[in-house]
């Protein structure tokens, strides 16, 4: 990665020339410096963009909180750092405003500024930058025709992230998940294709695909003596398909595939509103075997409710409270709730989102056991995968 440019935005101008100093000396890239809002915006103005913008809060003029409204806007930024003596629930609520306008919170150092904090700040940066996939422009985005020539050439492939325990890191099987390996612009994420297949009804077709791939696999070392439960997504328009449990029910049969080693993958929101045969095939994936996943548990609005109707076996809990559960406290009760939840209700729980050892260790003192996250795997492609398995499984031996 190129040098990176940082703004020190801070009103106080001992502070700030400290603050400066010390990244001068660690960081060979422009150490910019603004002492209040209006001037933080002429130095955006003036450059190309910063990477990373160190931001106090309370000061006179033009504040901090209105320095990150403009720059939300003026898409210059490329992530912020927090260093304020404001009270920590009112710098929690501004981390909340800083991801509704869309910019990459990368961490609060609060006051005085540390810069071994920050060096880890930007060692997470460098790591987020080089796992984010190149996006595309408007004019390189797919097009219906390109997307349906992907889904004839067999283009999509499935791709496997690890679901382990906590505590000694044991497989315990994978969640499914699509990539598009594109001829011109390499592996694609479904940030770059699922919207245009959600408006053209092409989900379903993509799911077959990968269905079809994770069973082969499936058939494949169950032949060597070995067995790995996967979990497939199943869009919510899936759900109303009449044929749906049916078609499963085939293809399990003739990849020769138990019904109890797949599990399905359904979002709270797409069974809050869920119609009659909706809720039918939710029961008869049951009735053949197959586990069924809320998948991101508390993100929505009705997940009690829906899962004290419908036949879950499983919880995956959203990464937003692995995310928070440092510095909020909220979180971590409400993970140690839902690690009490998922016993009380005799369902297994996946903590996602899991992406350094201080998250794992903590989730474990909350109660968790099962969990998925960068820290443990990215998703990987299909060698890659029988791989990794036969290190953590040991297959190998």
């Amino acid at each position: 990665m190129q040098n990176l440019t940082v703004l020190v935005l801070e009103d106080e101008p001992f502070q700030r020339l400290v603050t400066v100093t010390a990244l001068e000396k660690v960081l060979p890239g422009p150490i910019l410096q603004a002492a209040d809002g209006e001037e933080a915006i002429a130095v955006l103005d003036a450059c190309d963009a910063v990477d990373i913008v160190l931001c106090d809060l309370k000061m006179a003029g033009m504040d901090g909180l209105a320095f990150l409204r403009h720059a939300s806007s003026s898409g210059k930024v490329g992530a912020v750092v927090l260093c304020s003596e404001l009270d920590p629930l009112l710098r929690q609520a501004t981390v909340a405003m800083i991801r509704c306008l869309g910019l990459t919170f990368l961490g609060d150092l609060g006051k005085p500024f540390k810069l071994d904090g920050f060096s880890l700040l930007v060692k997470r940066y460098r790591e987020y930058c080089n796992s984010v996939p190149r996006l595309l422009s408007p004019a390189e985005l797919p097009t219906l025709s390109d997307l349906q020539r992907g889904l004839d050439n067999g283009e999509f492939e499935a791709y496997y992230q690890p679901k382990v325990t906590l505590e000694g890191q044991l497989l315990a099987g994978a969640e499914v998940l699509a990539r598009w390996t594109h001829p011109q612009w390499g592996v694609l994420s479904p940030a770059h294709f699922l919207p245009v297949m959600e408006e053209h009804n092409l989900v379903d077709r993509m799911f077959w695909q990968l269905f079809e791939q994770g069973l082969a696999l499936q058939q494949r070392l169950a032949t060597q003596g070995r067995m790995i439960n996967l979990a497939f997504n199943l869009h919510a328009a899936q759900l109303a398909c009449a044929e749906l449990a049916e078609r499963i029910a085939v293809l399990l049969k003739r990849f020769q595939v138990p019904a109890g080693s797949v599990m399905f993958e359904i979002t709270e929101v797409g069974v809050v509103s869920a119609p009659a045969s909706s809720l039918e095939n939710l029961v008869r994936l049951r009735m053949l075997g197959c586990g069924l996943a809320m998948d991101d548990f508390g993100a929505g609005y009705s997940s009690l409710d829906r899962l004290s109707e419908l036949p879950f076996s499983q919880i995956k809990l959203d990464r937003t409270f692995t995310r928070k559960m440092q510095s909020q406290p909220k979180c971590a009760a409400i993970i140690s709730c839902t690690v009490a939840l998922a016993r009380a209700l005799g369902v297994s729980l996946v903590i996602e989102g899991v992406e350094t050892t201080e998250q794992q260790l903590r989730l474990i003192e909350l109660g968790g056991t099962l969990a998925q996250g960068f820290l443990f795997a990215r998703p990987m492609p299909e060698a890659h995968f029988i791989a990794f398995c036969s290190v953590q499984a040991g297959w190998d031996r």
